[in-house]
């Protein structure tokens, strides 16, 4: 089964913010999900975004493919240098 790291929609009209979870590839956007690993708020950037490092970066070792909006997040946080800090040593 492929996986992907991508962002599910939730909030109101005008007022987005979004959960980070791990889906199976051919799930909808807003359907079917296997775990959550974080939240996304927009309107507040980065600052609002909380992100589980252990589950991450599990998920990234099980062959997990983060969507770009994702891994521009992952970059942000912090996540992804630690995810390649570990497959060089």
């Amino acid at each position: 089964m492929a996986t992907k790291i991508r962002l599910k929609r939730m909030g109101t009209k005008k007022k987005p913010y979004y959960r980070v979870v791990v889906a199976d590839a051919r799930s909808p956007r807003d359907g079917r999900f296997i775990e959550e690993i974080g939240t996304y708020d927009p309107v507040h950037g980065v600052d609002k975004t909380r992100i589980d490092e252990e589950k991450a970066l599990r998920w990234l070792r099980n062959g997990a493919q983060p969507t770009d909006t994702v891994k521009s997040l992952l970059k942000q946080v912090g996540i992804w240098d630690k995810r390649s800090a570990q497959k060089e040593g």
